[in-house]
């Protein structure tokens, strides 16, 4: 298929609402969208990302220590940045996404979870997701990373991913090449008919799948899951390591 050079979504949703348990005691006093890798806050890597490569709004969902994460914003400039307030309730990656629709906008825009990093290869894996969108065959299109060769990661894979990219879910009792890296692409119109509360965007990319309409990229560079203390170190590590 050829890549769709044009288009980069002008919006993105950057999930940082989450109580960070399996990260505490760190998360004890502090978010954990503001756990710095290397220097810099995992949330500000995120936003570089997206800024670089030609996104224009960010919003952000708060729910946990909230006022240190918009505090924290309030120095971003790379990109707007809107927040979205789920003080009251802690809505999950899908409804927290649902209940920002109208900030959002009607054309496709970029989900993103702030504990996934990644070292580029030599291109934006997130410019890279935007040239391989397809509409006319796609509803979500997820970049993907090695199972076995990402840092931090324990488990058994996600997805297994036919030559065109389409993507099935891992059988039960086998093991997956393919993990979702944090970083998707997706149709606000998917959100219909969705639960209201809280729910998982894990119901929307099981719809694509059923309709033969999820997609993935597999991500250019080292993908690194930062999810709990010991990973924070390993991920320290291994940034010291790449930038020698």
């Amino acid at each position: 298929m050829p890549e769709n050079h044009a288009f980069v979504p002008a919006s993105a949703m950057v999930l940082a609402a989450g109580l960070g348990k399996r990260m505490r005691p760190v998360t004890a006093t502090l978010p954990k969208p503001l756990v710095r890798i290397a220097g810099r806050s995992l949330i500000d890597r995120a936003l570089d990302r997206l800024a670089k490569a030609g996104v224009r709004r960010a919003v952000v969902n708060v729910h946990y220590l909230p006022d240190l994460v918009e505090q924290h914003l309030k120095h971003f400039t790379g990109l707007d940045i809107v927040i979205s307030d789920e003080r009251r309730q802690l809505l999950e990656t899908g409804g927290g996404t649902k209940k920002a629709l109208d900030l959002l906008g009607n054309d496709p825009f970029f989900v993103v979870n702030t504990d996934a990093m990644w070292l580029e290869g030599p291109a934006s894996n997130v410019q890279r997701l935007a040239n391989r969108w397809n509409p006319d065959e796609m509803d979500v299109l997820l970049l993907l990373a090695s199972a076995a060769g990402s840092i931090g990661h324990e488990g058994e894979g996600d997805f297994n991913m036919t030559p065109d990219g389409q993507l099935s879910r891992r059988p039960e009792r086998e093991i997956a090449p393919f993990i979702y890296a944090g970083v998707g692409l997706i149709k606000p119109e998917l959100f219909e008919d969705t639960p209201d509360g809280p729910f998982s965007l894990n119901i929307l990319f099981d719809r694509a799948i059923a309709a033969g309409r999820l997609y993935g990229l597999r991500l250019d560079g080292a993908w690194l899951h930062v999810g709990t203390p010991g990973a924070i170190l390993e991920a320290e590590d291994y940034v010291a390591a790449s930038a020698r």
